[in-house]
C-alpha cells in the first residue's frame, strides 16, 4: 500500500515550530483499523486523511488512539496541501467532514477556516455540575458536544477547583466555564 503523506507545520511560517499535523492523501478509504494504525505510527497529535471527492475532498482526523469528530489545525494543514501542493491555482477548498462541511480560504499567505457552528440550548443545572464543578453556575447550557457553565462574575471562574474524575463521567466531552467580565479602566 502506498499513500502520500505530508507533515505540514500549522499556525507557523517556521519548519519546526506550530502544530504539527500528518496529512495523508487517500484513492479511497481505508479500513478504519488500517487508519488508525497509521495515525499511531505517525505519533502526531492529529493526522489527517483526505479522499477526493467532486469539488470538495472527504476529511477524517485521528489521534494516535482514536478517531475525532473536528481538528482545527490538521484542517489547515490540509487545506495548506491542496492549496499549495495539489491544485495551486485554487483560492479555496470544501472538505466534507463529520462535523459537516468547513471551507477554508486563502488569504496571502494566510488560511481562513469557517469553523462549524454548535449552537448552544438551556438546560437544568444538576447537583452533579455543582459537584464537579465545586460551585453551582447561574446557568447551564449544552451542545452536542459541550457544556457550557455561565457564573456570576470573573471571580467565580478564578476560584473554581474542577474534580476532573467528576467530570469526566459527563456525557460531553467539553466543559466551559466562563462569566460576564469586570471592567477594570
Amino acid at each position: 500500500m502506498k499513500v502520500s503523506m505530508f507533515q505540514v507545520d500549522a499556525f507557523t511560517g517556521e519548519g519546526l515550530h506550530g502544530n504539527r499535523a500528518a496529512v495523508c492523501l487517500l484513492d479511497a478509504w481505508l479500513p478504519d483499523e488500517v487508519l488508525q494504525a497509521l495515525a499511531e505510527r505517525h505519533a502526531l497529535s492529529e493526522t489527517a486523511y483526505l479522499v477526493p471527492e467532486v469539488g470538495a475532498y472527504d476529511l477524517r482526523w485521528f489521534t494516535p488512539t482514536t478517531e475525532v469528530d473536528l481538528c482545527g489545525h490538521a484542517t489547515l494543514a490540509s487545506a495548506y496541501v491542496v492549496l499549495a501542493h495539489l491544485e495551486p491555482g485554487r483560492q479555496e477548498v470544501a472538505f466534507k467532514s463529520r462535523s459537516g462541511s468547513l471551507g477554508v480560504t486563502r488569504d496571502g499567505d494566510l488560511y481562513v477556516l469557517d469553523f462549524p457552528s454548535r449552537a448552544p440550548h438551556a438546560v437544568p443545572s444538576s447537583p452533579e455540575v455543582e459537584a464537579a464543578m465545586g460551585l453551582a453556575p447561574q446557568e447551564v447550557w449544552a451542545t452536542p458536544r459541550d457544556w457550557l457553565l455561565l457564573y456570576d462574575s470573573d471571580d467565580e471562574v478564578r476560584v473554581l477547583e474542577p474534580d476532573m474524575v467528576l467530570l469526566s463521567a459527563f456525557d460531553r466531552p467539553g466543559v466551559i466555564a466562563t462569566a460576564p467580565g469586570d471592567h477594570h479602566d
